[in-house]
């Protein structure tokens, strides 16, 4: 599982090098799965089934300004000064899934989208912090929620993380938005991926035709930040990592 997660991390920071004003989406997608499959791996998110549409057609999500998840990578997708650009990544390497995304600035976004990235960023950790045995599935959104919502941002409802392993999408659910005491309790050894789904405006949110974007109707960007970890006892280990990610 660390051998899976830091393979995503690495991943992200070598599409994070290429993320700049005038380059497509689908060229970042590219990149990812030629670093992916060079070191062994293979992409989870391609050819995953959705409900909702047909499978899906790329190596990772790329979720620009008002996306809130599973943006379609495009040749008709150009990144401008200002955007931001959620790349969420999966790999299977060795029999074992990894899952993380960070959420990239486009050249020089404004100050108020700045505090939408740097809070929603927080907010993860706040989350890890709680994500220890002993605590409760309902604790991660809880402190997700409650965070979110001091600094004046919403929670996108009815998204959230899950248990990873063997599959990238295990039990449990872990919703953004919870309460207290609520849910399974987490145990020594589950690994969970944890990804805070924060908006600037409403969080009322559509589904593009595709069936796979998640879109918020106001328009306003949205920000998503996700790490997998191993819950412990007192302090819980983060699999995947951001290091190497210069933005």
């Amino acid at each position: 599982m660390r051998a899976a997660n830091q393979l995503v991390g690495a991943t992200l920071a070598e599409v994070g090098k290429h993320i700049k004003p005038g380059v497509t989406t689908l060229q970042l997608d590219r990149i990812a799965e030629e670093f992916i499959r060079d070191h062994g791996a293979t992409p989870t998110f391609k050819g995953y089934p959705s409900p909702f549409g047909g499978p899906f057609p790329a190596s990772i999500c790329t979720s620009v300004n008002n996306v809130v998840v599973h943006g379609i990578p495009s040749e008709s997708d150009v990144l401008e000064d200002g955007d931001i650009i959620s790349v969420d990544c999966g790999v299977l390497l060795n029999g074992y899934c990894g899952d993380s995304c960070y959420t990239f600035k486009v050249g020089e976004v404004s100050r108020d989208t700045a505090l939408l990235l740097e809070t929603t960023l927080e907010s993860l950790r706040k989350a890890i912090s709680v994500a220890v045995a002993g605590h409760r599935v309902g604790d991660i959104g809880a402190t997700i929620n409650r965070f979110a919502r001091e600094k004046g941002y919403r929670v996108v409802e009815g998204l959230g993380g899950h248990g990873i392993g063997r599959e990238m999408h295990e039990d449990p659910f872990i919703p953004n938005k919870n309460r207290w005491g609520r849910g399974p309790m987490l145990k020594d050894g589950m690994c969970i991926a944890i990804e805070p789904m924060i908006v600037m405006g409403s969080d009322e949110i559509g589904l593009l035709p595709d069936g796979w974007g998640v879109v918020t109707f106001d328009g306003r960007p949205a920000a998503h930040f996700e790490h997998t970890i191993v819950v412990r006892r007192g302090q819980s280990e983060v699999l995947s990592s951001f290091k190497d990610i210069v933005n």
